[in-house]
């Protein structure tokens, strides 16, 4: 079986988000959903999402589009990483600090997983920075 992990902070899913993670799918068999903690939303983003962390994950759970949706990490983004061991990692096309730092912290961890990053979805229009305006 084949294990697809992917982040995000999921503000209100969209069309984008729904993409995303049918992309993500077709890397594997099972697919689980990262949620962004509310409190490193606001370090990275600059303010709080419209959802709390737990209504995010509700949201998600409730779409029927992932297999598993956990919380992520509050002080170590890779924590989920090493916990679930998945064998594909699919990111955003904007999760720039994932696509910067993950293929050095997996070859430094000796963890194997491919890396694909998503390609985008209308991103002028599906955004949540866009959508929560």
């Amino acid at each position: 079986m084949t294990r697809v992990i992917v982040f995000g902070t999921f503000d209100g899913l969209h069309p984008g988000h729904i993409s995303f993670l049918k992309q993500a799918r077709e890397h594997g068999d099972e697919l689980i959903a990262v949620i962004a903690r509310d409190e490193n939303v606001e370090k990275i983003k600059g303010h709080l999402p419209n959802f709390s962390e737990k209504e995010r994950l509700k949201i998600l759970q409730k779409s029927k589009l992932v297999d598993k949706v956990i919380l992520g990490s509050l002080s170590d983004p890779y924590q989920v990483i090493k916990k679930n061991k998945p064998n594909v990692i699919c990111l955003g096309y904007d999760q720039k600090y994932f696509t910067e730092n993950l293929p050095d912290w997996l070859r430094k961890t000796r963890l194997s997983a491919r890396v694909y990053t998503m390609k985008a979805f209308q991103p002028q229009k599906y955004h949540s920075s866009l959508i929560g305006k």
